[in-house]
């Protein structure tokens, strides 16, 4: 049973996402990417109450942005999806979750050492140029589903 209802366009969508956020880290990074865009469906809580849908995840907008800068200034999100990031996206829709991105709502590249938290959120961990943070204890107990 995949982790949350989709479409075969969403699969569109997660492919172009993890390519235009992650590609420069490999199929694990965009993998750990795609956990997060998964997680933000799932998760009922924080920020994502009213996210339910893939959709609704990539063009999110929160304090007058998309929560994914690609969205605003990506040229490789609006880029067809390659064959890879296609069968990636499918993995993480259906199956696929790791740590650091296995229970993550957030990613960001600081371009320095990774915070221990960001935003009051825990450090889970790290992949290559990414910094990622699940919810804090208590908080957001259907992302840990």
């Amino acid at each position: 049973m995949p982790r949350v209802k989709y479409r075969p366009a969403d699969i569109d969508l997660i492919a172009r996402m993890i390519r235009a956020e992650a590609e420069g880290e490999g199929n694990q990074g965009m993998l750990y990417v795609g956990n997060v865009i998964v997680n933000r469906a799932i998760a009922d809580c924080l920020d994502f109450r009213d996210v339910r849908t893939i959709q609704d995840v990539i063009y999110q907008v929160q304090g007058g942005n998309y929560s994914f800068e690609a969205v605003q200034k990506g040229n490789l999100f609006y880029s067809p999806a390659r064959a890879n990031e296609q069968r990636l996206a499918k993995q993480v829709l259906d199956y696929w979750r790791e740590l650091p991105g296995r229970y993550s709502l957030w990613y960001f590249n600081p371009y320095a050492p990774c915070p221990p938290t960001w935003y009051g959120q825990p450090f889970a961990g790290q992949f290559k140029n990414h910094c990622y943070y699940e919810p804090a204890a208590g908080t957001c107990a259907s992302v840990y589903g």
